[in-house]
Order: C-alpha cells, then sequence, then structure tokens
C-alpha cells in the first residue's frame, strides 16, 4: 500500500495546531518542557531524567530557545554553566501539558497516577482545566504543587526522580542532591 511520507514540516498548512506543532510537535520536546515546569533547569538534570540521548536534547533545547519558549541563563561563571528557565511563552503550555496528561491518564491504558497537582494554597486538587476542585479558582502556574503519586518508584535510581518525591511547587527549581 503506497503512501505519501509526511513532509519534514508543515509549511503548507494554515492552521495554528501546525504552526504550534512547529515548535512543540517533536519527539522528546514537551517531556522537556514538562520537566522545566518542575524545576530542572541543568542540561545534566534533563539528560539524567529523561535518558534523552545528548545531541538530541542539545537540539531540542536550541530549538525552544530559539523558539522562545526557554530562556538559557548563565548560573555560575567558572567554570561556565547554563540552566534553562521557561518563559513567558513557555508558561503559556501549561493548560496544554495538564490537559495532555490528563487525558493520557483517562485514555492511554496502562498510565499509571505518578504525580498530581493540587493547589498550594489550600491543598485540594486541580481539575483537568486547572481549576481548584475546593475554591474554584483557575490556578496559576505559580501556585500549583506537584505531587507525587502512588505509582510512583520510591526508590528511584536517579537523583532528578527522587527531588521529586517530594511535593515541590511548579517552577521552582528542583533542589537535585550531586554526587
Amino acid at each position: 500500500m503506497g503512501g505519501m511520507a509526511l513532509g519534514k514540516d508543515y509549511a503548507h498548512q494554515h492552521c495554528s495546531v501546525a504552526r504550534a506543532l512547529e515548535v512543540i510537535g517533536e519527539r522528546w520536546t514537551l517531556l522537556i518542557v514538562r520537566d522545566a515546569f518542575y524545576g530542572v533547569t541543568r542540561y545534566n538534570d534533563f539528560l539524567t531524567h529523561l535518558g534523552i540521548p545528548r545531541a538530541v536534547l542539545v537540539a531540542r533545547l536550541r530549538s525552544l530557545e530559539e523558539a522562545g519558549v526557554l530562556d538559557r541563563r548563565r548560573y555560575q561563571e567558572s567554570p561556565p554553566r547554563d540552566e534553562y528557565v521557561l518563559t513567558e511563552r513557555g508558561v503559556a503550555l501549561w493548560p496544554v501539558l495538564l490537559s495532555l496528561g490528563t487525558w493520557g491518564t483517562a485514555h492511554v491504558d496502562g498510565v499509571p497516577t505518578l504525580r498530581s497537582f493540587v493547589h498550594a494554597d489550600c491543598g485540594a486538587k486541580l481539575d483537568p482545566h486547572g481549576q481548584c476542585t475546593a475554591c474554584g479558582r483557575v490556578v496559576p502556574v505559580e501556585d500549583v504543587l506537584l505531587v507525587p503519586g502512588r505509582d510512583l518508584d520510591p526508590e528511584p535510581g536517579n537523583p532528578v526522580s527522587r527531588a521529586l518525591l517530594k511535593p515541590h511547587r511548579l517552577l521552582t527549581r528542583l533542589d537535585v542532591e550531586r554526587g
């Protein structure tokens, strides 16, 4: 059965979904953005947590920076070391990630409950649209607490996953123990 292979981009698609996929549609890209929400900021921490090939991580970080989703900032001068943080454009992806995760849990067989999102102010869970189930407010991403779920490995093999075993406010740098 012959078919046309998908092109490298969506240049002929005049649609906002296609244009968004040009920025965030490649494999690994949304997982990098997800980790940035979790507070992962350093190259080695992305590498360790995601298990992503180095060349792919470099390319994805560069493309996210060029697209204005991540900002690279120097945190150490000698030796020079940079971190990656979400820009305002990147933070605007929060509803997309929340919806995609909610959809995955509800509609993909075998997806465990690894984490939940709660309103830091009152402790109530968020609904699939980011609204607090207790107070009814749409919770700004910086007021969202990431809480470990029942299906998380209690003794993960990498320091980023170990740091994520504790409740953690989104967009706050994750405190990863360095070995």
